[in-house]
């Protein structure tokens, strides 16, 4: 079994920046793939960023591209991401997420375990 926490949400203005954690239990995390998923009022849930096991494969939404980095440290069991340039559009809940396979995946039914999220508002 796997907990994540997410880490690091807030309020920052347009252009800010904002770094999010997602602290997970167990060492088969280090294993899985993980993503991140956001969800913001009256909108489903999408795809943000992904990493496979290793870090090896990342994954990005097309709205985030160029702007988002996402990255992971096994030894801390730690998974990150780093938003540059935010926009008042990427306001949303931030979840992390972990899938039993070491591959990452754009699909939230793809994934096994999810964090409780984090706001993140951006103000224009």
């Amino acid at each position: 079994q796997v907990q994540l926490v997410e880490s690091g949400g807030g309020l920052v203005q347009a252009g800010g920046s904002l770094r999010l954690s997602c602290a997970a239990s167990g060492r088969a995390f280090t294993t899985y793939g993980v993503g991140w998923f956001r969800q913001a009022p009256g909108k489903e849930r999408e795809f943000v960023a992904g990493i496979s096991w290793l870090g090896g494969k990342t994954l990005y939404a097309d709205s985030v591209k160029g702007r988002f980095t996402i990255s992971r440290d096994n030894a801390k069991n730690t998974v990150y991401l780093q938003m540059n340039s935010l926009k008042p559009e990427d306001t949303a809940i931030y979840y992390c997420a972990a899938r039993r396979s070491p591959v990452v995946a754009r699909g939230p039914g793809e994934y096994d375990y999810w964090g409780q999220g984090t706001q993140v508002t951006v103000s224009s």
